[in-house]
């Protein structure tokens, strides 16, 4: 693959990744809407273990403490905050694993990548994160994340599995509507995309050592590398611009990349 496609895909992967603008919409439409060609298995897997490894760090903290809590949740015995952090994450990603699971044997995701659906869900999910982020309080901190609410943004978040939905969009829609600040529902955002990112990596690992070459792995390799860095940058700039910032400039761009997809989808 040229290196500027490979290039042109981890930047909007990582830019897109962790911001509420669905970065598979982004990345299904690179394709739909250019004459590039699709970027395959083997890159989408790599694009978001970059992801993966920058969120990670960014938050390194509260993934140091949910690993040190892994034990404890193996044993079936919590005692602690990193042991119950453990807990809610494992929650929360139940029910995407399963509707994706679902999805991927009924193959229920390639029907539902297509301009018209990606242009739909950039609008609709884009009124649902204005209304929520306008309507919802800002009473709760991350630190009070109950199970209860674990399994609720679970749910929303596997509405994400629909193109154009963007998880961390729905997630984040779905906290303020709890009442938690807009900094918080991010950083529970993001925290929730680790497990995620990892169990659909473990989803299609099996077919990507299947397809993979040598020129495979190491486009993946420089795939990988570049989205960390952009994933880095994204989340950087919007954790820091919630403090003062709503999440209406994203609603702004979903609304009129929706709309500019359906005169495309229906012209």
């Amino acid at each position: 693959m040229p290196l500027f496609h490979l290039f042109l895909l981890a930047i909007i992967q990582g830019l897109t990744e962790f911001l509420p603008v669905s970065s598979s919409g982004h990345l299904i439409l690179l394709p739909a809407l250019t004459s590039l060609d699709d970027q395959g298995l083997v890159i989408d897997v790599a694009v978001h273990i970059g992801t993966l490894f920058a969120v990670c760090w960014y938050f390194r903290q509260d993934v140091g403490l949910a690993a040190r809590g892994v034990p404890e949740l193996m044993r079936g015995r919590i005692e602690s905050r990193g042991g119950f952090l453990a807990l809610c994450l494992v929650i929360a990603t139940i029910p995407v694993m399963i509707l994706g699971l679902v999805f991927k044997l009924l193959g229920v995701m390639e029907m539902l990548r297509s301009v018209a659906v990606i242009g739909w869900m950039m609008i609709i999910f884009g009124i649902v994160l204005y209304l929520t982020d306008r309507m919802g309080p800002q009473t709760r901190k991350s630190e009070g994340w109950t199970l209860k609410h674990a399994l609720y943004l679970g749910l929303w978040q596997a509405i994400a599995l629909i193109p154009g939905t963007s998880r961390s969009g729905i997630v984040i829609s779905g906290a303020r509507a709890l009442g938690y600040g807009r900094h918080d529902a991010a950083k529970l955002s993001m925290l929730m995309s680790i497990p995620t990112i990892i169990a659909s990596g473990a989803l299609m690992g099996i077919d990507v050592v299947r397809i993979a070459d040598w020129q495979a792995t190491r486009d993946g390799a420089i795939a990988a590398f570049i989205s960390f860095f952009a994933a880095w940058a994204a989340l950087v700039f919007m954790m820091k611009l919630l403090r003062s910032v709503s999440f209406t400039p994203y609603v702004i761009y979903r609304l009129i990349l929706g709309s500019i997809l359906l005169v495309i989808a229906y012209s």
